[in-house]
């Protein structure tokens, strides 16, 4: 997971995850990026042993139209969201925001391992 800043360009931030994640996991040999990425991190992907896919829209599809691949990350993203800080920006370092969501995700999974659920702000 990479947290930048709103001025950083997708390319940039990644060939920054791309990196981090050949480093810290190098079994992974597969990436699934969205269409806007271009050659950049594609070519980079390719230098780090892996193989880049930009998921794109079916052509001639209008309208709302479920992409498999990118749907998990809409799905991962709509479950990050019951946590209000989340919800809210309110963090001033990228840091900062990365750590609420590793804490969004332990919550996430906790509740996944006991089936109990804990608050959160959709309830008040």
């Amino acid at each position: 997971m990479l947290v930048t800043a709103a001025s950083v360009s997708d390319t940039a931030a990644g060939v920054t995850l791309l990196s981090r994640i050949a480093a810290a996991h190098p079994h992974i040999t597969k990436a699934w990026v969205d269409a806007r990425y271009r050659t950049t991190a594609i070519d980079h992907g390719a230098r780090l042993g892996i193989d880049v896919h930009p998921v794109h829209r079916p052509p001639g599809t209008r309208g709302f139209t479920i992409i498999p691949r990118r749907w998990t990350i809409e799905r991962s993203i709509g479950w990050l969201m019951h946590h209000r800080r989340l919800a809210r920006d309110y963090e001033r370092h990228p840091h900062r925001s990365e750590a609420m969501i590793h804490l969004a995700k332990i919550d996430l999974m906790a509740h996944r391992l006991t089936g109990e659920a804990t608050p959160n702000w959709r309830g008040t």
